[in-house]
């Protein structure tokens, strides 16, 4: 993926921002930030590491992390014993993915020399800073939105690192203890600040006034078996709006499930969640950028613990920011939480209106700390 934002900066002033095509959260938060810095006058390019793996690296790093992904015991001990800790394994594996991708990085950077590299994927991170190295005048920054930072989004040559928490604040420096860290609300898609209201969302979804109505999705890539908690949740009486990202298969199976259940409402990849949201009473998803965008729309979720390593951390920490349970995927389980969810959640206030524009003050405050210093937004 490579995209731009923002015109032309008179002082040329530019910025390379790195993401991740692993999930959708690394391309949300990357786009938030061009369009930050475009509101400001310099104009970036957003490019996937993943894509500077060319050849058979780029996807063999997607089919490797996909397969741990699917063993949990595997991917929970690589993830703690060697990427949480630096670990011989893990600083091999870094370092090769460096190695490889740092040629095509190169080409990137010096086709339109940035004075930023911002980065939203730990291997970006690494190219970053061995860039510095060699251009001591670039600022150098890292973007982590996960809750507990591992060694490989650690490196000795970024100037800033970027987190959305105290605890990710301190994970930072359990690796480097003079690390300048700045905590900054996580960016969420102008689209969930500007839901409709819940009765809309349901009419134009056929979903009665005043059923009880579940969002069950899992990421882009539709993690866990969705399709057997779906049909458990329909069965105990609820509506269920099922989402399957960019999973084919689970798609095929939500759609099946539909046939049988007239309460399921499934959809595959789709730009409505917002709305989807909207005409829930709860959230069901595993514990990520979808969590954000759910406390903006004011919906409170169940977790589902079915993403090893660093979803278990993050699932942790949305725990302990409140208005959510956890559950195993198990079906019988999570239909039990989800009814006792949604009784607890009616005696609730509202939650806060969220403000947009947090983040981005916050954003360009702290790279004001390392000298990258931005104009005021450019009038509309």
């Amino acid at each position: 993926m490579v995209a731009t934002a923002g015109g032309a900066d008179a002082t040329g002033r530019r910025a390379l921002i790195l993401s991740g095509r692993f999930g959708k959260g690394h391309d949300v938060v990357a786009e938030a930030c061009a369009g930050a810095l475009g509101r400001r006058g310099v104009p970036s390019r957003v490019v996937d590491s993943i894509s500077l793996l060319v050849g058979p690296g780029s996807r063999v790093g997607e089919v490797v992390f996909r397969g741990m992904l699917a063993v949990p015991p595997v991917y929970d001990a690589f993830h703690f014993s060697q990427m949480r800790t630096g670990g011989l394994l893990a600083r091999r594996a870094d370092a090769a993915a460096l190695s490889t991708m740092y040629t095509n990085f190169r080409r990137e950077v010096d086709l339109l020399p940035p004075d930023l590299v911002l980065s939203i994927f730990a291997t970006g991170g690494a190219a970053g800073s061995r860039y510095k190295g060699e251009r001591p005048d670039v600022t150098t920054a890292v973007f982590m939105t996960d809750s507990f930072a591992h060694a490989m989004w650690v490196h000795e040559r970024t100037d800033l690192f970027l987190v959305t928490s105290e605890l990710a604040a301190e994970s930072i420096r359990l690796h480097r203890p003079r690390a300048e860290v700045a905590v900054v609300e996580a960016p969420v898609r102008p689209s969930f600040y500007r839901v409709p209201t819940q009765a809309e969302a349901r009419a134009a979804l056929g979903v009665p006034p005043e059923a009880r109505c579940v969002l069950v999705m899992s990421g882009a890539w539709g993690i866990g078996p969705l399709d057997r908690a779906v049909t458990a949740l329909a069965r105990a009486g609820l509506w269920v709006v099922a989402v399957a990202g960019s999973n084919r298969r689970l798609e095929a199976r939500l759609c099946e499930a539909a046939i049988h259940h007239p309460t399921v409402v499934p959809f595959g990849f789709t730009d409505r969640i917002p709305e989807l949201m909207a005409a829930s009473d709860v959230v069901v998803t595993s514990a990520g950028d979808t969590c954000r965008e759910a406390r903006v729309v004011g919906r409170g979720l169940v977790l589902l613990d079915v993403v090893p390593g660093h979803g278990r951390e993050n699932l942790m920490h949305e725990l302990e920011l409140g208005g959510a349970a956890a559950s195993s995927p198990d079906p019988a389980r999570l239909t039990e939480a989800v009814e006792v969810f949604i009784e607890r959640q009616r005696d609730r206030p509202p939650a806060a209106p969220a403000d947009p524009s947090v983040w981005e003050d916050q954003f360009t405050a702290a790279l004001a700390t390392v000298g990258y210093v931005l104009p005021r937004p450019q009038p509309a």
